[in-house]
């Protein structure tokens, strides 16, 4: 009679899941256990470490903000600015002033009880740079014409209103210093037509005569060897006569815009600037016991039919 045999054979399976299992438990040690490693140490729980700096101290803080302050000055000597190259000038320093000022408060842990209020502040800090950028691009079209209509259209912006707000919040938190500026009002200045604001040539029988047919001021100069003789006012859509013109040959210019400033003899907006391609000559005669002399009519706006050609002069090289 045969009897049947019994095999046992190991499952490489089975084996495998063991092995498996033998392994995890070696590698992972339970809350409260000790495991053996490879080499036979104990392996403990690691620690873990943070990198977050702390917060700074109200004192600190007080003097990174004060570092910073000098970008205010640097926005407030953009009105200093007495050519459009150096205007140009100061505004790129404002922005590296401003761009330096928000990399290095923006790198800053403040105190807890003021993060918020310094997020918001170096943020209107960042969105005051950019505006001055669209302002220098104004400047490049002559829509501003010297510092204080940037700083004044600066001082209008929803930019600089947010960042008003802003640094207020943060001082009153701590009596903590901010960047300060106190922009210029806006004006719309204006003299009277026919104005005369530089006068080294009268005396003479000559009469000038401009009409102003164009839709901003204008102010119109004679230069004579190449020295301002005389400048007078003219109004918009008026005329203006100035008599009394003394013999010579001169070179007219005009410069046309608004918001008319006396102490600094420009427009500060929309301004423009060109010259009379050919000069006038104003010539007394006497002969036969009768005297003649020139009058001329000039027209700052282009005329149909008219015979006198303009060119644009580069504003600093204007005779103010």
């Amino acid at each position: 009679m045969i009897f049947p045999r019994t095999l046992t054979r190991p499952v490489p399976g089975v084996v495998v899941v063991l092995a498996a299992t033998c392994a995890l438990a070696a590698c992972t040690a339970r809350p409260g256990a000790t495991g053996g490693n490879a080499s036979g140490g104990t392996a403990g729980p690691s620690a873990a470490s943070s990198t977050e700096p702390a917060a700074m101290t109200p004192e600190a803080y007080r003097s990174a903000l004060a570092a910073a302050r000098p970008a205010g000055t640097t926005l407030a000597a953009i009105a200093k600015a007495r050519t459009f190259k150096s205007l140009h000038q100061r505004i790129g320093r404002a922005e590296s002033a401003l761009e330096s000022a928000v990399a290095r408060l923006g790198a800053l842990r403040p105190p807890q009880d003021v993060a918020p209020e310094h997020t918001d502040y170096v943020a209107a800090l960042r969105a005051l740079n950019g505006r001055l950028g669209a302002l220098d691009q104004d400047v490049s079209s002559h829509a501003l014409c010297n510092g204080t209509a940037v700083l004044a259209k600066l001082g209008a912006s929803g930019d600089f209103t947010t960042f008003r707000a802003s640094a207020d919040d943060l001082a009153k938190a701590g009596d903590y210093p901010v960047v300060a500026l106190k922009p210029p009002a806006r004006h719309t200045r204006r003299l009277g037509n026919g104005t005369v604001l530089l006068s080294a040539i009268r005396g003479g029988r000559g009469a000038l005569t401009v009409k102003n047919g164009g839709s901003h001021d204008g102010v119109v100069t004679l230069v004579r060897g190449g020295r301002r003789a005389v400048s007078f006012y003219v109004r918009k859509g008026a005329n203006a006569k100035l008599a009394n013109v003394r013999d010579g040959t001169y070179r007219v210019y005009f410069t046309t815009g608004a918001d008319y400033d006396r102490s600094a003899r420009a427009f500060t907006r929309d301004c423009g600037f060109s010259k009379f391609d050919d000069p006038l000559r104003f010539r007394t005669v006497y002969s036969a016991g009768r005297v003649s002399w020139d009058n001329w009519t000039l027209t700052l706006n282009t005329v149909f039919g008219g015979n006198a050609s303009t060119s644009d002069v580069d504003p600093d090289a204007f005779p103010m």
